[in-house]
């Protein structure tokens, strides 16, 4: 049985770990893999799995949004100012944004871009998008513009977060923690 703590309930907290360990995996993954002069068996292994754990996010990130759109996140607390309140709402509007972005935009440039998605193409996916250059192109930008947008939102998001935890000690941090097993 887990342990009923105030804030979010499990299953959000759930897709919020699950979710943030993947993207802090794809990120320096995504970083390293583009790198000029990488060895080239590991610069495949890092597009192998950065673009297929990508794919697999992406129903993932989907069920995320559903579920919150369902399930109304707790208030934070009244010692919260207003202004912390607004930026924090914006903030995960951009997240949530960013997230649906990233896999989406990473998908049309490999599509495009005539490169295979490993995992759907073992799964019999085609391919959905013809290839086109111009296309992979605007999508890579974009992918690119919005990696630089999510990690400075991210670096925030983290910084807030232990700001809560560390100094202020408001119970900001707990509402998100991975609940713990009771004993």
């Amino acid at each position: 049985m887990l342990d009923q703590q105030p804030g979010y309930r499990t299953p959000a907290r759930m897709f919020h770990w699950g979710i943030a360990v993947a993207v802090l995996l794809m990120i320096p993954a995504g970083l390293v893999m583009t790198r000029e002069g990488l060895d080239r068996g590991l610069q495949d292994a890092l597009f192998v799995f950065h673009k297929n754990l990508g794919v697999l996010l992406i129903p993932v990130i989907l069920a995320r949004l559903a579920y919150r759109l369902r399930h109304r996140p707790p208030p934070l607390p009244e010692t919260v100012p207003a202004w912390q309140r607004r930026i924090a709402g914006l903030s995960h509007a951009a997240l949530y944004l960013l997230l649906i972005v990233m896999p989406l935009s990473g998908f049309v440039r490999v599509r495009a871009g005539g490169f295979p998605i490993e995992l759907l193409d073992f799964l019999g996916v085609g391919p959905w998008l013809a290839k086109s250059e111009p296309l992979a192109d605007s999508a890579k930008l974009l992918h690119a513009t919005a990696a630089a947008l999510l990690i400075a939102l991210l670096a925030l998001h983290v910084a807030a977060a232990l700001h809560h935890a560390l100094f202020l000690r408001d119970g900001v941090w707990s509402r998100m923690w991975p609940p713990r097993p009771s004993g």
